[in-house]
């Protein structure tokens, strides 16, 4: 008898190919890559399998193309143990593939997309709404945006919880994304998005005005600098480990994926987050968004070793 997976995301899957370099290429000089890697990426996708590297079982609702690039983004999922029986192919080259350019120095990256992404998404009448709301948390990235509202109100019409990936944002927030904010009752955002979705620059501030919009828990990462969680009853700052960084491509796509395993362990928010910090730092010290995700049992090890026991 197959187990349903607890932690179901319907999303963005990505094929990432990565480039390590010092100095980005031009067109009159190319650069020397100190390092390549060809990994799955994806908001959503990358959440997922930190969450079953972590030791629980989750499903992708997704779609990718018939092309190679295709198959070796399915490929990527499969071999983490993700349920991917309700992702959908569509013909034609995958649309989610992404170059990241990383800076060999200091880990950050540039990203850069297909011009035809999110060709075809998701509609409501695709889903398995059956499959969806048998899972205790439902992830959400805002790609496939109306399947995505439709599923979230099933999720809540069964009793159970919506997390949303708030992705960071230099730029307005669309009104589909607006929307699905205040279909999240979990809200973690990267840098910008709070700021542009309520207009305050104060990260408390922007965090308490965001939960009138429909969250009870809202979390702000703010990369080196932690994260910001604000409730009705409490608010608190976490900061980073200090490790040494190769890539923080996917970096808070693992703090989402290892937040709801926290979660599914029954613990209180703040620890929640100090082990979703701990598991985003472990993932930077490797190439790719998904090679250095440890296990459950590592990042207890690394806390342990910082004077953190939680478990």
């Amino acid at each position: 008898m197959t187990t349903h997976p607890p932690i179901i995301g319907l999303g963005m899957a990505c094929l990432d190919i990565l480039i390590r370099l010092k100095d980005m290429p031009t067109w009159e000089r190319g650069a020397r890559l100190n390092a390549m890697a060809i990994e799955g990426g994806g908001p959503v996708a990358t959440a997922l399998v930190a969450a079953a590297r972590l030791g629980v079982p989750t499903g992708f609702v997704g779609t990718y193309g018939s092309d190679r690039l295709g198959q070796i983004k399915l490929q990527t999922l499969l071999e983490h143990g993700l349920d991917v029986s309700r992702a959908l192919q569509r013909p034609g080259p995958d649309d989610q593939v992404v170059l990241v350019h990383v800076h060999a120095e200091t880990g950050e990256r540039v990203f850069s997309g297909t011009h035809y992404a999110q060709r075809r998404p998701l509609t409501p009448d695709e889903l398995d709404r059956e499959y969806l709301t048998a899972a205790d948390y439902l992830h959400l990235d805002g790609m496939h945006a109306d399947a995505a509202l439709e599923a979230a109100r099933w999720m809540h019409e069964a009793g159970k919880t919506v997390m949303l990936d708030g992705s960071a944002t230099r730029g307005p927030v669309s009104e589909k994304m607006r929307a699905l904010v205040g279909a999240a009752d979990i809200l973690i955002c990267g840098t910008g998005f709070g700021p542009a979705l309520t207009g305050l620059s104060d990260l408390w501030d922007a965090g308490a005005a965001i939960l009138e919009m429909g969250p009870r828990i809202v979390v702000q990462t703010e990369g080196k600098d932690g994260s910001y969680t604000v409730t009705r009853d409490e608010r608190f700052h976490v900061p980073t480990f200090d490790v040494d960084v190769v890539d923080t491509t996917g970096a808070g796509d693992v703090f989402h994926g290892a937040y709801l395993v926290g979660l599914l362990h029954g613990w209180d928010l703040h620890t929640v987050a100090v082990f979703s910090t701990a598991v985003s730092a472990l993932k930077c010290t490797q190439l790719s968004g998904r090679r250095g995700i440890p296990t459950y049992e590592e990042t207890l090890a690394f806390l342990r070793q910082r004077g953190v026991f939680i478990g």
